[in-house]
């Protein structure tokens, strides 16, 4: 079993009174991992840390700040390997999604160390004679990032790219339920010689878990949260930064509508929906979680996504024989037979799938469903998709827009600009046209609407997010005064 121990200042060390907590495998219940648990003088030790270190690396220069970047994204593909091996322990990945991580999180530290020089201000005119007016981005101080499991490599690194790039430094408060994954990332790029102090990582007991993030939040020296997870607990970091006058940046729930148009390509719908739904089984925010197929095409859709969801069967992914891994516990395998359960007795028609055992479920494909149905609303964040069937482009607009979520979003049509039309009035902070609805780019302004959130990840709106804009003004002459 690995021994994972808190990062503050430089130094691995245990938690100050001792204490660790354990993560088990969740194919086979074995312990995995030992991770220290933190207590709140931890945490506090961690802000303070990082605030010692913020003087000197906020004034580091661009080249500085870019060459420890690229130097943090070689290491973590060198590191890949051992990552992967503990997505498959922690938490029931595929290589195949462990390997993506890996890959995509190298992006965004390429990515953010080429905006090192993309901070920016500009001079604004001012109506006082012989002043000259500035806007101008600065580092905010200690930046604390709070990132899920689900996609532990990606989320974790978006978490302290960007605001690492901009001259901040960062307290990641890590996941209880992959401590080694999070804590291989986080030794990785700062094995990139970082200084000291720049990046520090908490991990935390899951009971621990609402002391440790307010007392990290209240810190004075904290000036930004980002977190990305769930909407519930999204709520109680926003109404806690809140409390403290603190910016959040949220990325947090969805329920991605897929609409297919009545001329859409069959085919290739099928492909991008099974990807959408099914890809890490389901347990990605923005997870293809409703169908909504115009009627005209909705049998022949309906059978053709029947025949590849059933092959989607799933397995040990230690063993790598099965497209799909296991979910990250019993508790999220048993929350969507239950959601399926619900929808087949008030109707529903289960079209394809539906095996599995224990954590690891098949894909599954439940036609029918209507708003009575728990599966219409609620997010299953796992691997079930709903079909639902529906008369019009406004009704399929309707029901796209009927969930609180408004993350990511798809409309299938071979007549782009009617598809894009849809896609233009499909409330969610991300739609792709003849796309999945699982897509990422380190580049790309990367946020929700609604309750899946506020604020952008990626490129420079990530700027934006983790500098604070100041407004400085030189006067060249005398001023009058009317006192």
């Amino acid at each position: 079993m690995d021994q994972i121990d808190l990062y503050i200042g430089g130094t691995h060390k245990p938690a100050s009174d001792g204490a660790r907590f354990e993560r088990a495998n969740p194919v086979t219940g074995d312990a995995v991992t030992s991770a220290a648990a933190a207590t709140t003088e931890d945490a506090v030790a961690a802000v303070d840390a990082a605030a010692a270190a913020f003087p000197a690396w906020s004034q580091t220069s661009p080249a500085e700040r870019r060459g420890y970047l690229l130097k943090a994204a070689e290491r973590l593909r060198e590191a890949g390997p051992e990552i992967i091996r503990a997505m498959q322990e922690e938490i029931g990945a595929t290589e195949a999604w462990a390997g993506f991580n890996v890959h995509l999180a190298s992006e965004m530290l390429v990515e953010a160390a080429g905006l090192t020089t993309q901070i920016k201000g500009e001079i604004i005119p001012s109506n006082r004679p012989g002043s000259t007016a500035m806007a101008v981005r600065q580092p905010v101080g200690v930046v604390l990032s709070i990132a899920p499991w689900n996609a532990p490599v990606i989320l974790g690194t978006r978490a302290i790219a960007t605001p690492l790039a901009c001259g901040n430094t960062v307290v990641m408060k890590t996941s209880e339920l992959c401590p080694r994954v999070h804590a291989l990332m986080l030794e990785a790029i700062a094995g990139a010689g970082m200084p000291e102090g720049v990046l520090n990582a908490v991990s935390n007991a899951p009971e621990d878990a609402p002391k440790i993030v307010e007392t990290l939040i209240a810190q004075p020296a904290v000036r930004r949260i980002n977190f990305t997870g769930s909407t519930r607990v999204g709520r109680i970091i926003a109404e806690t930064a809140a409390r403290h006058l603190k910016p959040a940046l949220l990325e947090l729930g969805g329920k991605a509508p897929l609409i297919v148009l009545d001329d859409a390509d069959i085919e290739a719908t099928v492909s991008a929906a099974a990807f959408g739904a099914y890809m890490n089984q389901g347990q990605i925010c923005m997870s293809t979680e409703r169908i909504i197929v115009m009627d005209e095409i909705a049998d022949r859709f309906a059978e053709a996504f029947a025949a590849k969801v059933a092959t989607l069967t799933a397995g040990d992914p230690r063993e790598a024989k099965q497209p799909l891994g296991s979910l990250v516990n019993a508790e999220a395998a048993n929350r969507v037979k239950s959601l399926i359960e619900d929808a087949l007795s008030k109707g529903a028609r289960l079209i394809a799938g539906g095996g599995g055992s224990g954590t690891m479920l098949d894909a599954t494909a439940v036609d029918g469903v209507t708003s009575s149905m728990r599966l219409y609303t609620e997010e299953s964040f796992g691997p079930v998709v709903s079909i639902i069937r529906v008369g019009s482009i406004d009704e399929a607009v309707s029901v796209a827009n009927e969930s609180d979520l408004g993350l990511s979003a798809a409309v299938f049509g071979k007549d782009q600009a009617r598809a894009l039309s849809v896609a233009k009035r499909i409330e969610s902070g991300i739609c792709h046209v003849n796309g999945p609805t699982v897509h990422d780019e380190a580049q790309m302004p990367f946020g929700g609407v609604k309750d899946s959130g506020y604020g952008r990840f990626g490129g420079t709106q990530g700027i934006n997010e983790f500098t604070e804009l100041r407004w400085i003004t030189m006067q060249d002459g005398p001023l009058h005064y009317p006192l």
